[in-house]
């Protein structure tokens, strides 16, 4: 109350100066208040501002970063960029970022600290090859040895899987101790080790001695191969053998002719439906077959076991005659108009002429390449006139009476796979590797009509239409094209494309039905196709020929339903 009183006394203030009682209005009012809008942290802007370590810094000042898996630097890097740590995240199996510039092996970054890497290589096969290598610290060895001979090869200088090249002294003082092994005479009694056969070195072989039965098989058998190296085409030259009884019957005709009672059974022709026959005696695959001009009673079939043989179609079914000129495989055959005479050429780089009947070779023809196609000029009164094409990339006329060649034809750029006359034999057709179509005038070396487009593939074989308009060319893109070829006019038929079988890598035979209304084809697969040569060119037909390539077919002159394919399989097999 004392300090109160000393202030003054009432009687010194003013009435105006008396102070007011305070209400609860006001008291609330003088209470200090937060202001919660300000804050009392610096404002910050982190526009463009990326963090990287413990400091904030402008997205244009990282993007200078040299980037961990470049392999070039465009511009000078200051220290402190270089020494940089990478950024991140990144996956560590990525094909960029963290793993790109650091990764040295497949499962992240080693650092080569203690020793080489050659080194590390060499004793990690060790242990695994020999069960010890060398200690890391340098002194002894670490595992156990798998035999004494790497505890000697260890105190000469340490273990090591990898092959030490043997010095010349070495090398020849086994091949000497190799040829006397191989000198000395054969013992059956005693057993011989496997030695040079790594995986079988501890175990021996225990030889049983033959029987008398098979000392004999074995001294037959190397009789029969004496001999037949001894008749071999080369010592003995071309010959034949018939198989049949007699070469004439009991009227003294030939076993060529055809039978008297044949006749042609109908002028159309009917789809086969069933396999009626199957002549087997090729050893390996057929390429061709080609039937008796103008009846059909036998068949020439080309094998590539190098023989040539011919078939009895009409009577008993079985091979007449065996021809044999070649000692490679037969590429092709083809019969001359009479069928008296036929051509065969084979991969050993010989064509062939040959007397069907008797079985002689007339002529041969060689000029050291190998020849893919032969084929008779159609004129009866230029039957001693073929064509061949070579895979010398040219079409050699040859005349049968001298024996030489008489002309070349020389355009094409790759080897020629068929050659086919049009216009009655005043022109031909050939086709090659080169993808290209080539028209010829016979007998003067320049072409006269060249097709060749991108889009064509390689044309291996060609065949004519019974019309003689039309040409039918197997492609190598699956398809049979057509071409018109009348009056002149080689023009290409859109229109007449037969699709569906698989011929692409094969020279598949495509032929057509003597009436024209169907056309044929094998494929790779093994079958046989039929289409209708009218407006639909649909598939009427497909036979199972052959387990393997059906590389040949061709219908009968004169049965008409009849048709024989040949294939890989070395089969030759007859459809009705």
């Amino acid at each position: 109350m004392d300090l109160l009183a000393s202030y003054g006394d009432d009687e010194d203030r003013s009435p105006l100066d008396a102070p007011e009682s305070p209400t609860a209005a006001a008291i609330a009012a003088s209470a200090p208040k937060l202001n919660l809008s300000i804050s009392a942290a610096p404002q910050v802007d982190t526009t463009g501002l990326v963090l990287r370590g413990n400091e904030a810094k402008s997205l244009g000042e990282v993007r200078k970063l040299q980037d961990a898996g470049a392999r070039k630097v465009m511009y000078n890097l200051p220290v402190e960029d270089m020494h940089a740590p990478v950024l991140g995240p990144a996956h560590p199996y990525s094909r960029d970022g963290l793993a790109a510039g650091l990764k040295n092996h497949f499962v992240g970054h080693v650092e080569d600290a203690h020793m080489h890497p050659i080194h590390f290589e060499q004793q990690y096969h060790n242990f695994h090859a020999l069960g010890f290598g060398e200690a890391p610290s340098g002194i002894g060895v670490v595992g156990k040895p798998v035999d004494e001979d790497a505890v000697e090869a260890a105190e000469e200088g340490g273990p090591s899987a990898w092959k030490r090249r043997k010095t010349t002294q070495e090398r020849k003082a086994e091949q000497v101790a190799r040829a006397e092994r191989l000198a000395a005479p054969f013992d059956p009694s005693a057993p011989f080790s496997l030695q040079e056969r790594q995986p079988w070195a501890s175990k021996q072989a225990e030889i049983a001695e033959l029987t008398e039965e098979q000392k004999e098989f074995i001294a037959k058998a190397e009789a029969a191969k004496l001999e037949a190296a001894a008749g071999s085409v080369d010592k003995q030259g071309p010959t034949s053998f018939f198989h049949a009884k007699e070469e004439k019957d009991y009227q003294g005709r030939s076993w060529i002719l055809p039978p008297r009672d044949k006749k042609n059974e109908s002028d159309s022709c009917f789809l086969p439906k069933r396999w009626v026959h199957t002549w087997a005696g090729h050893t390996k695959g057929v390429n061709a077959v080609r039937f008796f001009p103008g009846t059909g009673h036998l068949l020439l079939s080309a094998g590539m076991d190098g023989k040539v043989k011919i078939w009895d179609v009409y009577g008993s079914g079985k091979c007449m005659r065996t021809y044999l000129g070649h000692s490679k495989g037969v590429r092709d055959v083809c019969f001359s108009n009479d069928g008296r005479r036929f051509l065969s050429t084979g991969y050993d780089k010989n064509i062939r002429l040959w007397d069907t009947e008797t079985g002689q070779c007339i002529k041969s023809f060689n000029t050291g390449k190998v020849y893919y196609c032969v084929k008779f000029h159609p004129s009866d009164d230029k039957q001693n006139v073929f064509m061949s094409g070579c895979q010398d990339k040219k079409i050699y006329q040859f005349d049968t009476d001298t024996g030489e060649s008489v002309q070349e034809y020389n355009y094409h750029l790759g080897p020629v796979n068929s050659v086919t006359f049009i216009d009655d034999g005043r022109q031909f057709v050939s086709t090659s590797d080169d993808k290209t179509i080539r028209v010829w005038e016979f007998g003067i070396p320049v072409q006269i009509k060249y097709i060749a487009d991108p889009s064509m593939h390689s044309m291996p074989v060609v065949a004519t239409h019974p019309s003689k308009n039309y040409l039918l060319m197997q492609s190598l893109d699956n398809q049979v094209l057509t071409y018109m070829v009348k009056d002149g006019r080689f023009k290409s038929m859109k229109n007449k494309t037969f699709k569906g079988h698989n011929t692409a890598g094969y020279a598949c035979q495509v032929g057509c039905s003597p009436d024209g209304k169907y056309v044929m084809s094998g494929d790779s697969e093994g079958r046989c196709f039929f289409w209708e040569w009218g407006a639909p060119q649909k598939i009427v037909r497909t036979i199972k020929a052959h387990d393997a390539v059906c590389i040949g077919a061709e219908w009968n002159p004169m049965e008409s339903s009849k048709v024989a394919t040949c294939g890989w399989d070395g089969l030759i097999k007859y459809w009705d």
